[in-house]
């Protein structure tokens, strides 16, 4: 079974400790303090690495932790820093935060390497503590501890059309006439197993990636038949090419097909439904009689702005009409890859939560001031550009309780709230 989700633990090295000594050698019985520092612990770092394409390897492994730093030694030696860990994933892998959801970052475009999470700092040796009167310290600081964290990864791959439609309508042959790719081809229901990814070239235009989706059913996204495992791939691409057996060869109504595919995109994601779309009415070397399929279809769909091309992916007819008529429309959308914004940030979930901050009204600007080192470190991690940097800032003045303290302060509607140079208008 293809593997495009992952569970696993990370955790950084720990600090090594400081050394408590002191100089001992003949003739100096009462040498000063000379314990070395302790060693930095190992970071632990994500890198894409180009020839893997599933999250098999991590199935088999699912713990993966940085070294530790070493304690520091006698005679002012300091502890040896832990080994830093590099954990290879396939490019378009999204890494969350196990228990939220929360997306961490996105191992695609140009983050090809990513610091997750950083080793504890080592502590200070006791010759660091020595004073004019306190000669003998005969204390040393410990190493900052380890951070982990539990993860959830999901491979999303990474293209610019997505091809959807019922088994057995033909995109497999489709993606193998058209492309690269080399897809096993059989006249039977889900020979699809994998998210098969090919490359378009073409004459006097620019290429694109196609990634075929693995067939849908009714009820994919309630988790009906195989289709719901792989609905999570289609979310980076930009144009949906639905593929239609219009000549009906297992007594299907093509219209009402594209009706139920876009029903289930919309149930999984309501945006993916909204994205361009494309038709491609397969099988026209089997239409046999007086109707015409297709024109049905370009009845029931075009009015809409959803452009039908009639071709057969076994004879070839229609292909290249169909291929520019992508590549057109894939011109005009932004070039820009689809890429998962961060909602966790684990530099503040362990660096920021402890630290303080205040929440005080200043009769003199007639305003709210809230400061302190955990604002401030907040917001040097928030875009708050972005939709959903603004609602993180939003969740934290929540959970933090910064909103309740600036009620018991008695804030109204449209009072002014300040953090370092931002105002902000109070409303709930």
């Amino acid at each position: 079974m293809f593997a495009d989700r992952a569970k696993i633990y990370v955790r950084s090295g720990k600090g090594g400790d400081g050394h408590v000594s002191f100089y001992r050698e003949k003739y100096v019985p009462n040498g000063g303090p000379d314990g070395g520092d302790g060693g930095r612990g190992g970071d632990v770092y994500f890198e894409v690495d180009k020839g893997l394409n599933t999250l098999t390897d991590f199935r088999h492994i699912r713990k993966y932790c940085a070294g530790n730093g070493e304690n520091g030694g006698k005679r002012n030696c300091a502890g040896k820093n832990g080994e830093d860990i590099t954990i290879k994933v396939p490019e378009g892998t999204v890494i969350r935060e196990a228990e939220s959801g929360k997306v961490i970052t996105d191992m695609s475009g140009d983050n090809s390497r990513y610091l997750l999470l950083k080793g504890g700092r080592g502590g200070n040796g006791n010759q660091h503590y020595a004073t004019s009167t306190m000669q003998a310290p005969r204390y040393a600081q410990p190493g900052q501890p380890a951070q982990e964290l539990e993860l959830l990864l999901e491979l999303k791959v990474i293209a610019d059309v997505g091809l959807v439609g019922f088994p057995n309508v033909g995109k497999s042959t489709f993606l193998s006439k058209v492309t690269n790719a080399r897809p096993k081809i059989a006249n039977y229901h889900f020979t699809t197993l994998n998210p098969n990814l090919g490359v378009v070239d073409l004459e006097d235009a620019k290429g694109f990636v196609i990634a075929d989706i693995p067939g849908l059913i009714e009820g994919a996204s309630e988790g009906v038949g195989l289709g719901h495992e792989f609905l999570r791939h289609i979310e980076r691409t930009k144009l949906i090419v639905h593929i239609v057996d219009a000549a009906s060869t297992e007594g299907r109504d093509p219209v009402e097909d594209i009706h139920a595919i876009n029903r289930e995109l919309a149930a999984y994601d309501a945006k993916i439904a909204e994205r361009p779309q494309i038709i491609a009415a397969n099988k026209i070397d089997l239409i046999y009689g007086e109707d015409d399929p297709v024109a049905k279809i370009r009845a029931a769909f075009e009015p809409k702005g959803i452009p039908v091309y009639a071709i057969s992916a076994v004879t070839g007819k229609g292909l290249k009409e169909l291929l520019y008529g992508i590549n057109e429309r894939l011109e005009k959308l932004d070039p820009q890859p689809v890429v998962f914004a961060q909602e966790f940030f684990p530099a503040y979930h362990f660096d920021v939560q402890n630290e303080p901050y205040t929440v005080v009204y200043d009769e003199k600007e007639k305003a709210y001031v809230v400061e302190g080192p955990r604002i401030e470190k907040m917001l040097s991690y928030t875009n708050l550009e972005s939709e959903k940097g603004f609602r993180f800032f939003q969740d934290f003045l929540r959970d933090n309780g910064v909103l309740e303290q600036l009620e018991a302060l008695g804030i109204g509607e449209g009072d002014t709230v300040r953090m370092y140079g931002l105002s902000f208008d109070y409303y709930k």
